[in-house]
């Protein structure tokens, strides 16, 4: 298992109460791959540096995980797949 850091932008159209169901969504997904979850920092709205598919601020929220490197494609699919999420980056954590 590798450490991961996964960093992702919600459309500003989701509420907060959806916020917290989609952190679990994907907590879960990452537990269903045989990853283990970490820390989830939620950072809030923040105006994005460039406009994303129309919206200009969205809401930003930081995960740490353990998973199978092999996993890690299909965690990368799902999320390409949920429309609320408008960016996302899955980085592994140095040695």
């Amino acid at each position: 298992m590798r450490d991961y850091e996964l960093v992702f932008i919600l459309a500003p159209t989701v509420e907060e109460e959806q916020m917290a169901g989609i952190n679990e969504g994907i907590g879960s997904l990452i537990q269903n791959l045989k990853g283990e979850m970490g820390e989830v920092k939620p950072w809030g709205r923040r105006r994005l540096a460039y406009p994303i598919n129309g919206h200009k601020e969205g809401g930003y929220v930081e995960m740490h995980f353990k998973m199978d490197p092999t996993a890690a494609a299909e965690l990368e699919r799902n999320l390409r797949l949920n429309e609320a999420i408008i960016r996302h980056l899955i980085v592994r954590k140095g040695d």
